[in-house]
């Protein structure tokens, strides 16, 4: 029994110095190198205006192979690289030396591996390509090594910082997730209201009866919204049976007295051409002739003696667009004059704004209009696509605003009378820094955003806010340019650093 025990202790110490002595790569392969010696590693991030790179791999050392773990995330909804190839280069001058990967390891991870031959300093750099864009990322003055020993000694151990939050790239690729690097620009003082949307006046058109009649629609489907093109026939007004204002009888009467004033109009000319008729005589016979005959053209216009009756008037649109109102029922009867129908164009280019009385004096000076859109996004609008048409100062019980009447150049298919969350940026502005409002968190009253210090560390910190224009917000303390911040997913990554379970710095692959 005693010599079993010391056989299975035997094995059990050859098992764990087995253990001790290499580490296993992903595929459970031993690596040759020894945690006493453990070459020290590196980690960059770096991003394009396309891609961020996340890169992790041993230090470079002459001789010794060193596998990258390169991270690659779309900066459009923050995805993971899923198809193509990465071609990592280390190079000086015309020499160097390169590996290409043509397909992703894991998910979003290239795994390529580089063996330098000379000490130094180099470029060190990705080039990726895949179906939908191509992207080159340089890491500049990457340290080659000599030997491990310049290695350790020039880097030392890693440290890690403990006030950072460890969030892997793969728990952000698996959920929305978005980040954006801080920018300056110009900051306005800004004033937050609504408008209403509206179709500029001489975009509507009323269209009135021009004779009395009965009306019959000629156009099917008489309802609001639908669409209409100009010169169609919409409608036509029938006198056929009423015993007074008879189309066909003022339409005959017309012709007659217009003939009649046309015969003693050219009779008339030419004697006073031979100067027999005086000139006083000819002008009145003239100006009667002129008005007979634009009494009769008018009458007669859009007359039909066939058709529905032999007295109707057709109804023509004047404009293309739509039917904004109906005031007339198949069937009913109108008097000339009355309000048959109205069209209006499709194109809502007036944004009635409100402001109040105290804001009177600052709307002479709007620099950007922002409104939100039917999909809820907002939407600026520079100085060359909008000009201000007039400034309503009336005020009242019923009106207790100003209103600002803007004209637009593109507003986009809004419909009329729509309301819009709308924000005014005021005055000649400043140079600040602004993060998109969804950066920020809330804690009674105080703000904080998650700060991305690199590919998979993030910091909570607080700052103090400014300005708000549409969708950006000015930061006024607690932010540099051209740092990155969390703008979608922030609160799960202050989860993680809560739950006291988060992951620690660096991973296997």
């Amino acid at each position: 029994m005693k010599y079993i025990l010391l056989i299975v202790g035997g094995l059990l110490f050859a098992s764990c110095n087995t253990n001790s002595d290499h580490q296993h790569d992903t595929n459970g392969n031993h690596l040759e190198e020894s945690i006493s010696k453990e070459t020290p590693r590196l980690d960059y991030t770096t991003w394009t205006p396309k891609t961020e790179l996340f890169v992790e791999f041993p230090a470079l050392i002459v001789g010794e192979s060193s596998r990258f773990a390169a991270h690659f995330t779309t900066m459009n909804k923050h995805k993971p690289i899923t198809k193509g190839s990465v071609t990592v280069i280390l190079t000086q001058g015309n020499k160097g030396i390169r590996q290409t990967e043509n397909a992703p390891a894991s998910t979003g991870i290239f795994l390529p591996v580089l063996t330098p031959i000379k000490a130094g300093i180099y470029p060190l750099q990705f080039v990726l390509h895949t179906e939908e864009y191509a992207d080159t990322i340089t890491i500049p003055n990457v340290q080659v090594f000599a030997n491990w020993e310049e290695a350790q000694n020039t880097l030392g151990a890693e440290k890690e910082d403990g006030n950072s939050i460890a969030f892997l790239k793969e728990q952000a690729w698996k959920m929305q997730f978005q980040t954006e690097k801080v920018r300056r620009k110009l900051v306005y003082e800004t004033l937050s209201t609504s408008g209403k949307w509206q179709v500029s006046p001489n975009n509507t058109q009323k269209v009135i009866a021009n004779a009395n009649g009965k009306v019959k629609y000629s156009k099917s489907n008489m309802v609001i919204g639908q669409t209409i093109t100009k010169g169609e026939s919409i409608m036509v007004i029938s006198s056929s049976g009423f015993t007074t204002n008879n189309a066909n009888s003022n339409v005959e009467v017309a012709k007659v007295e217009y003939q009649q004033a046309k015969a003693e109009y050219e009779r008339k000319k030419d004697l006073f051409n031979d100067k027999i008729v005086p000139k006083s005589e000819f002008e009145i016979i003239e100006q009667n002739y002129l008005v007979k005959k634009t009494q009769y053209e008018t009458l007669s216009k859009g007359y039909s003696p066939s058709g529905y009756s032999a007295n109707t008037k057709n109804i023509y649109a004047p404009i293309s667009g739509y039917l904004q109102s109906v005031n007339v029922a198949n069937g009913s009867f109108v008097n000339e004059g009355n309000e048959l129908f109205t069209i209006s164009t499709s194109n809502v280019n007036v944004l009635e704004i409100l402001a109040g009385q105290e804001d009177v004096s600052k709307l002479n000076s709007i620099k950007v209009i922002r409104y939100k859109n039917k999909s809820n996004q907002w939407q600026s609008l520079t100085p060359s696509q909008f000009s201000i048409l007039s400034i309503d100062n009336t005020i009242s019980a019923d009106k207790p605003n100003v209103s600002v009447f803007v004209q637009v150049t593109a507003s986009g298919n809004v419909p009329q009378g729509s309301f819009a969350e709308v924000s005014l940026s005021l005055g000649d502005g400043q140079q600040g820094i602004v993060i998109p409002r969804t950066a920020l968190m809330e804690d009674y009253g105080n703000y904080s955003v998650i700060v991305q210090l690199s590919g998979e560390s993030f910091e909570r910190r607080n700052v103090i806010t400014g300005k708000i224009a549409g969708s950006e917000i000015e930061i006024v303390n607690g932010l540099q340019e051209g740092e990155v911040v969390v703008i979608e997913g922030a609160y799960q990554v202050k989860m993680a650093s809560m739950s006291g379970q988060a992951p620690a710095h660096g991973h296997a692959h």
